[in-house]
């Protein structure tokens, strides 16, 4: 049973409401893997859920072109003040409806057309919005890409800095989708200094980790940072865009009006709530015990034979060479899908295969976490995925090996939603 109650919903439209509580089904049966998803609590569900999403209210607290905004500013406020504080920033923006937009506003804000962007190549493990071809970031800028070394797979920061000062970048990138490493934000602040770029920090994948103190944060380092707020962070999909206060007008008037209309006010209300859960010292404990499930995870992975890379893994994510195993990791992905366990496909540095058919997998411990597991549960994970990995084509251990997950997770509630009324 859902958790806010549809009773509603099931009353208007049966049909998109066995859908949602079939993915809430989903979602309870299965490991979830995939670094990029989590569960968040019935607070930021409801907040998600609220009649604030009747609201239109283009602007800033303060500076609304629509009447009627009493609450909405004070919602707002509220979660730039916690973001403020949570991460310890000058200036916070809320309003990015996700991380590719909120990505956008920092080129808006500081490059023009034709300028020179230095970003992590997306099969080293950057995003798409750093410069990538198929992304307009690569096709309005003049993109670099650096890469990870050959032999441990870590950032390669004397490639980065030749780079910078021969290319002379505007903006410099670090962080990424795919990076299993701590980011060091000072090398990468020493270099922008250097080559006198502007030094952006995406951590959308480990906001929630800086947040409770087990990843080194950018503040200080970087001019600007962006994140979304799902991931580690367990909050709504959305985004925010961090600055010190010398950058914090050209940041707000590249998201409004440069990128957006009016912000999505129930969307700031859970972003609201999310920062005020991560503020809470329990978080701090969830933060670092996703690193250690990853870490334990990684462990388990490498004794039964997986090649991970860069060895292994200081953050929530882990990135799996399937080269050895002699299956691409798109089959990989589907067949361990049918077995309860849930992740994705992607390219690992210096793949030959497509990004459509790669060689690697990604997984990521936040979710799990979320729902109580602990690094003791990590062999029992690690031998569902090597089983099923090992058996992709036979249907009957897929299946087999879903029961057992099933079975398992049964004891472990989620957020959100109860097989029981």
């Amino acid at each position: 049973m859902h958790r806010p109650a549809l009773s509603s919903l099931h009353g208007s439209d049966p049909e998109i409401a066995r859908l949602v509580e079939a993915e809430a089904r989903r979602q309870f049966e299965k490991v979830r893997l995939i670094a990029s998803e989590n569960y968040v609590s019935p607070a930021v569900l409801e907040a998600t859920g609220s009649v604030l999403t009747n609201k239109y209210s283009e602007g800033y607290p303060g500076r609304r072109y629509y009447e009627g905004q009493q609450n909405v500013d004070l919602v707002e406020t509220l979660a730039v003040e916690r973001a403020r504080r949570l991460f310890g920033v000058e200036h916070a923006n809320v309003q990015p409806y996700s991380g590719s937009p909120a990505n956008l506003a920092v080129y808006l804000a500081f490059l023009n057309p034709g300028d020179t962007v230095l970003g992590m190549s997306l099969p080293m493990g950057g995003h798409l919005t750093h410069g990538w071809p198929v992304s307009a970031t690569g096709r309005w800028f003049h993109a670099v890409r650096y890469g990870v070394r050959a032999g441990d797979g870590r950032i390669d920061l004397d490639e980065v800095r030749d780079l910078a000062r021969k290319e002379r970048p505007r903006l410099i990138w670090c962080g990424g989708t795919a990076v299993p490493r701590t980011i060091d934000f000072a090398a990468f602040a020493e270099i922008a200094r250097e080559v006198g770029a502007v030094l952006a920090a995406d951590i959308a994948h480990i906001a929630g980790l800086v947040a409770g103190g087990a990843h080194p944060s950018p503040v200080g380092h970087a001019d600007v940072i962006s994140t979304t707020t799902h991931k580690t962070l367990r909050g709504p999909r959305g985004a925010m865009v961090m600055s010190t206060a010398e950058h914090a007008a050209a940041i707000d008037k590249a998201v409004f009006p440069g990128l957006q209309g009016g912000p999505h006010d129930h969307t700031t209300a859970a972003i609201a709530v999310a920062l005020h859960e991560a503020a809470a010292p329990e978080f701090a404990g969830y933060a670092h015990r996703v690193v250690a499930n990853a870490r334990a995870l990684a462990g388990a992975l490498l004794d039964r034979g997986f090649d991970l890379v860069s060895g292994g893994t200081d953050n929530h994510l882990i990135l799996i060479d399937l080269t050895g195993k002699g299956v691409p990791g798109r089959p990989a992905a589907q067949a361990l899908d049918r077995a309860g366990i849930e992740l994705n496909h992607n390219t690992v540095p210096f793949d030959p295969r497509t990004p459509f058919d790669p060689s690697g997998l990604r997984i990521g411990t936040a979710a799990i976490t979320t729902r109580g597991l602990a690094p003791a549960d990590m062999p029992r994970i690690a031998a569902w995925l090597d089983r099923a990995l090992a058996a992709h084509r036979d249907e009957a251990v897929l299946a087999a090996v879903a029961a057992e997950i099933r079975e398992f997770l049964a004891g472990h509630p989620m957020p959100g939603w109860s097989p029981t009324p």
